[in-house]
């Protein structure tokens, strides 16, 4: 295993915030992963869906499945969407919740949190709050919330255990955690997961399936179930992002797992 430094992990952020600072500012500009609505509607999102939330959020949307499919929100639910990004899920989870749940969106990158805090206010969703914050250290008390979605992100975080362990502390007994993320098949090599700024690239962050689900039964959840998969990086518009890809069996998969009451 890897042993990532203090100085690694603030480049790893470093190189995140970066990268998807520019997908909000310059959404149009072409990425070597799928972006916008073309990548929503690739990965799940029903086009009905996507036609209630605002196209300035859409247009910034960098998720890697469609952890909806999970079906565990409920009305009235209160929800944290980790690495919110423009708002997309945030949004989705508000519409899920209706207007007596409540939705917090923790992101670390600025231009992401001010473009899902307007494109709230474009929705008229007032059970939204987006906080600063990353999937390490959650800003929410223990036990604050009913259930927990994230797409596309503890495949970035250095700490994967931990960003685990705080979702299980952050959750009620009997909550629900639903997940969209990149896992491969064989691990890219040490040298590489040891090149902090290669970690944005999705690919060399990612753990294997296996090790990600039994992560999740460590620190004690239930019912980690697997529900589905994706060859997420076939849509990718770099080839040497495909080839990439294939050679480690990079693909995206959408999991969900419980709480025990």
């Amino acid at each position: 295993m890897v042993v990532i430094t203090s100085d690694q992990r603030q480049v790893i952020f470093d190189a995140v915030i970066a990268m998807y600072t520019n997908v909000a500012l310059s959404p149009q500009q072409g990425y070597h992963f799928p972006t916008g609505r073309m990548a929503a509607e690739y990965v799940g999102y029903p086009p009905e869906l996507l036609d209630r939330l605002p196209a300035a959020a859409v247009e910034s949307f960098a998720g890697v499945g469609y952890p909806f499919a999970t079906g565990v929100l409920r009305p009235g639910d209160t929800v944290l969407d980790i690495g919110s990004g423009s708002g997309t899920d945030l949004l989705a989870a508000a519409l899920s919740v209706g207007t007596e749940g409540f939705v917090y969106g923790v992101d670390m990158t600025e231009a992401m949190r001010g473009k899902a805090t307007a494109n709230a206010r474009l929705a008229g969703a007032e059970n939204v709050e987006v906080l600063e914050g990353n999937a390490e250290n959650l800003p929410l008390r223990d036990g604050s919330v009913d259930a927990v979605t994230s797409n596309g992100v503890i495949n970035l975080v250095p700490a994967k255990r931990k960003a685990i362990a705080e979702i299980h502390r952050v959750l009620r007994p009997g909550g629900w955690v639903q997940i969209a993320d990149i896992v491969v098949e064989d691990l890219p090599s040490e040298a590489c997961r040891a090149k902090p700024r290669l970690w944005a690239e999705c690919i060399v962050g990612a753990t294997t399936q296996a090790d990600y689900l039994r992560m999740f039964t460590e620190v004690g959840f239930t019912d980690v179930e697997r529900l589905g998969e994706l060859d997420y990086f076939a849509a990718s518009s770099s080839a040497s992002t495909r080839a990439t890809a294939g050679g480690f069996g990079a693909h995206s998969m959408v999991m969900r797992a419980h709480k025990p009451a």
